[in-house]
């Protein structure tokens, strides 16, 4: 399959950090890949753990970006969110939700389980997602900025694998074992 065909969903719950981090290497890579989240609302940390940010998907990251930087410039730099946020800004407009896409994959990745059960919640509760199966992997790693990292590089690992494979549907068992 020709990697332009082969397209990916990465998928966490806030489309913030791990999702984004994957997004970003894999297009790097030359796939075509886009990223989602599957909350109810986009929730980063905030200042105080009882007191996270919330937003709605569909706020820009630009707009989050002016949001914390006015909050607290330094804290926000200090825990990254504010690099995190730029480098989302390069990347695409906003955050996504997976829910409201309904664009057909050739593989979706999530990173944790509660995402895995949401994307298929979706997928047993939509009447059609077109008549080509799509293949659900996830791969648990934690929210944080080095995991993200070392996520993204095991996604592209799995993805280079995937892609090379002349019949996905029959050798995706063996692959994922790899």
């Amino acid at each position: 399959m020709a990697i332009s065909d082969f397209k990916i969903a990465v998928v966490c719950s806030s489309n913030m950090n791990r999702s984004m981090e994957a997004h970003a290497f894999l297009s790097k890579k030359g796939f075509n890949a886009r990223s989602f989240g599957t909350g109810d609302k986009v929730k980063l940390p905030g200042t105080a753990q009882e007191k996270p940010n919330i937003y709605d998907f569909g706020c820009s990251y630009d707009d989050i970006y002016k949001d914390l930087y006015n909050k607290d410039k330094t804290y926000y730099t200090q825990n990254g969110l504010l690099n995190m946020l730029d480098r989302n800004r390069r990347i695409k407009q906003h955050p996504e939700r997976f829910q409201e896409c309904n664009e057909q994959f050739t593989v979706v990745i999530t990173c944790e389980e509660r995402v895995y059960d949401q994307v298929l919640e979706y997928f047993e509760n939509i009447l059609s997602f077109g008549n080509k199966p799509v293949h659900v992997i996830n791969i648990n790693f934690q929210d944080n900025h080095e995991e993200a990292r070392i996520g993204a590089f095991l996604i592209c690992e799995l993805v280079t694998l995937l892609s090379r494979s002349e019949d996905l549907d029959n050798d995706i068992d063996q692959l994922v074992v790899k």
